[in-house]
């Protein structure tokens, strides 16, 4: 890790007072044991067909096959309640109560461990959704609704009964609930996944830090793309080499970071606290008093 370069960046944001957002992507969940559903777990059994991830999560399937899709979502949701947020959930939520005002979390995760954590939904835009949320399939009211208590998770063969099938349907207007979640043949927007908002802290953002995603939907790809073409810090933590990484080593304010997101933000969050509260001998004068006052004034 190039420490001297990534403190140069960290410190040029805190003390311009800049806006520090976040995108994370699968690869942070997969540090608490949540699988992408794009492998093997994602497959699903209907009659005597297999069909893969982006099979069943569409609309099209939903309208056609409503049970397996629900039951496909109940066994996810099981998966997602057994997990527990890692040590990168908890970095996060640590930096956003550094800079509660200049902080933002863009998550491609449905997998509601951000919030569990601790993180704001003020400050959390889940531009793919929320597992533990349903909203009306007809769209009566475009009210997003938890989960129905009656509704449980389920293991990958247990079905879902009577009760359940039936807290399944909209209390306003009787329809068919669906998963709050953006499906693949659906496109994004504002008023379910805060897309615009999203895009509108992109273009706000000072330095963007990209934990666990290689970009290889959309709206986070535009995310990136936005903070880059303005010439923001860009930090990207990723186990494995991939093209948005490659991207960013050769941009002049990226770096990356070749570690798990539970090893690299606990880190990123160590180094900003002793950039904010750094002891009196350590900084000289006006680099403490311009800390001390970065919310009055801006540089």
């Amino acid at each position: 890790m190039d420490h001297l370069r990534l403190n140069q960046l960290l410190e040029e944001t805190v003390l311009q007072g800049g806006r520090i957002s976040v995108l994370a992507g699968a690869g942070l969940s997969a540090e608490s044991g949540i699988p992408t559903f794009r492998g093997p777990e994602g497959y699903w059994t209907v009659g005597s067909r297999v069909y893969q991830p982006h099979e069943m999560a569409t609309r099209r399937m939903f309208q056609s096959n409503p049970i397996a899709v629900w039951q496909w979502y109940l066994y996810r949701l099981e998966v997602c309640r057994q997990a527990l947020p890692n040590k990168a959930h908890h970095a996060l939520v640590t930096m956003e109560q550094l800079f509660p005002d200049s902080f933002a979390l863009v998550t491609q995760n449905v997998d509601n461990l951000h919030l569990r954590a601790g993180q704001s939904a003020a400050n959390t835009y889940e531009v793919h959704g929320n597992i533990g949320f349903v909203r009306c399939s007809n769209e009566c009211g475009h009210r997003i609704l938890p989960m129905p208590d009656q509704v449980s998770g389920k293991t990958k063969n247990e079905k879902i009964i009577v009760a359940e099938w039936q807290a399944l349907h909209c209390p306003a207007c009787g329809h068919l609930l669906r998963p709050h979640v953006l499906w693949f043949d659906e496109a994004y927007n504002e008023r379910y996944y805060r897309a615009e908002s999203a895009m509108q802290i992109a273009r706000e953002t000072s330095m963007l830090i990209v934990a666990g995603t290689s970009g290889a939907t959309n709206l986070p790809n535009l995310v990136v793309s936005e903070v880059y073409h303005h010439s923001g810090a860009i930090i990207d933590i990723n186990i494995a080499s991939n093209p948005l990484g490659r991207v960013i080593e050769q941009y002049p304010r990226g770096i990356s970071l070749r570690q798990p997101s539970g090893t690299a933000l606990p880190e990123i969050v160590n180094r900003l606290k002793a950039i904010v509260m750094a002891p009196h001998g350590w900084q000289p004068f006006h680099l403490r008093w311009t800390l001390r006052h970065r919310n009055q004034f801006k540089l």
